[in-house]
């Protein structure tokens, strides 16, 4: 897909902010994913940002390991151009995500009775290539079986026990709700019973699609969708533990983790372009249609739950998730912890994204 149909061409002067970004902070997120570039280059995007036009920058960037932040800035615009993504409605949408951090217990106990699942040996990945006739085409997991595979079990089916007695337990928590946000962010620190702080993160899913307790309470009438946050769902689960089961059984989707060493306390957890998440300034895109490893200036004037002030920062394409669709959609990395959950709970606001395209592209400097 051109370019030209997609992005408008903007110069840097156009972008609401840009010269009181922290652009060192973005520097060191897109350094990553330049360190990283090397080993196993990244998908282009349909979008056609070509990943072989961020070769230059990438390499450049792999030589210069802390720049200023008014270096960092003359980096950016030397290599890159921005480009307003086009959408019907005018704007983008940005939501939040963050890497709880919670008490576990490498065995169950009376208190801690909710496990945290490896992938089962059952689990097999599944596509157009094996996929038998009546299968959902949407799922990319089903269960082997000798008749051949069958759609994974659910949700509800392994909270009830199709998986036990597999030694499939990584660690136990106390609270139900808690498994289940682990779940829909694909990651945590455990600060374990017996000392160590571990993490888990994303290792497969049962394969069905989410649907989120949020949609569900409103279309029930129990939260006003407008007033649907992480926050506001706790809250109506604690009022209502009786019904925990009733709705989030509602969603199919089952996840899957594997342990991962925490070796940088500021950092976040090695997401989906293969490089540790850095609050603040990584960002998860659809990757169907984005390469990764792309900056992208994103203006959302009405968020100020990060600093308080408005969100106008660069952030670096470094991770996707399923709800993640569209040019114009993002979803934010506030960090780990408590604090960081109380800032991505309330993320939804509308925003423009700037894709900083490598004028190498534009330029027809691509292999």
């Amino acid at each position: 897909m051109p370019l030209s149909f997609t992005f408008s061409e903007k110069s840097f002067s156009d972008l609401p902010g840009w010269g009181e970004d922290d652009h060192a902070a973005a520097f060191a997120a897109f350094r990553r994913s330049a360190l990283h570039a090397p080993i196993k280059p990244y998908r282009t995007g349909s979008l056609g940002v070509d990943f072989n036009a961020f070769a230059e920058a990438y390499a450049e960037a792999r030589a210069v390991s802390a720049p200023n932040r008014s270096q960092a800035r003359s980096f950016f615009e030397q290599h890159f151009v921005p480009m307003l993504g086009k959408v019907e409605n005018g704007l983008g949408l940005v939501t939040g995500f963050y890497e709880p951090e919670v008490e576990a217990s490498p065995v169950r106990t009376e208190r801690f009775t909710v496990p945290l699942l490896s992938r089962p040996a059952d689990l097999i990945d599944i596509d157009d290539g094996n996929r038998p006739a009546g299968i959902d085409p949407y799922l990319a997991f089903a269960r082997r079986t000798d008749d051949g595979p069958v759609e994974y079990f659910n949700r509800s089916e392994i909270e009830r026990g199709a998986l036990a007695g597999q030694n499939l337990e990584i660690a136990w928590l106390a609270e139900k709700v808690d498994a289940f946000f682990i779940h829909v962010q694909g990651a945590a620190r455990l600060k374990m019973t017996d000392g160590r702080l571990i993490r888990v993160t994303y290792a497969a899913k049962s394969g069905q699609r989410f649907t989120g307790p949020g949609r569900i309470l409103s279309d029930l009438g129990e939260i006003p969708l407008e007033k649907v946050t992480m926050q506001s769902i706790r809250a109506w689960f604690k009022a209502h533990p009786e019904r925990i089961d009733e709705i989030l059984w509602q969603n199919p989707s089952y996840i899957f983790f594997r342990e991962a060493a925490v070796d940088d306390a500021a950092l976040g957890p090695v997401a989906a372009a293969k490089v540790p998440l850095t609050p603040g300034r990584s960002v998860a895109v659809d990757r169907l249609l984005h390469t990764f490893g792309t900056p992208f200036y994103i203006d959302a004037p009405t968020l100020t739950a990060f600093d308080g002030k408005p969100f106008r920062r660069l952030m670096i394409a470094q991770d996707t998730g399923s709800a993640i669709t569209g040019p114009a959609r993002g979803d934010l990395f506030a960090g780990s912890g408590h604090a960081a959950g109380e800032i991505a709970g309330v993320v939804r606001n509308a925003a423009d994204f700037y894709a900083l395209v490598p004028r190498a592209l534009l330029n027809g400097a691509t292999r």
